[in-house]
């Protein structure tokens, strides 16, 4: 399973990127590669057990979709 916060887009604004990039709908930020493999739960990875992010935004009371 993948973080229900993780999107990918292939614009931001007025720029367009040639490849979809992650982004946080959390921090509402795109994130680098390695942050990406672990929202994608890669390489036994879990986003629950391994993201900050993730953990903080959940125990503060934010929505888990």
């Amino acid at each position: 399973m993948t973080c229900p916060y993780l999107e990918y887009s292939e614009r931001d604004g007025e720029r367009s990127f040639d490849t979809a990039r992650a982004f946080c709908t959390v921090t509402g930020e795109f994130v680098q590669p390695m942050r990406a493999d672990i929202c994608n739960d890669r390489y036994a990875l879990d986003h629950e057990r391994d993201c900050e992010i993730y953990r903080a935004h959940v125990e503060s009371g934010g929505e888990d979709e």
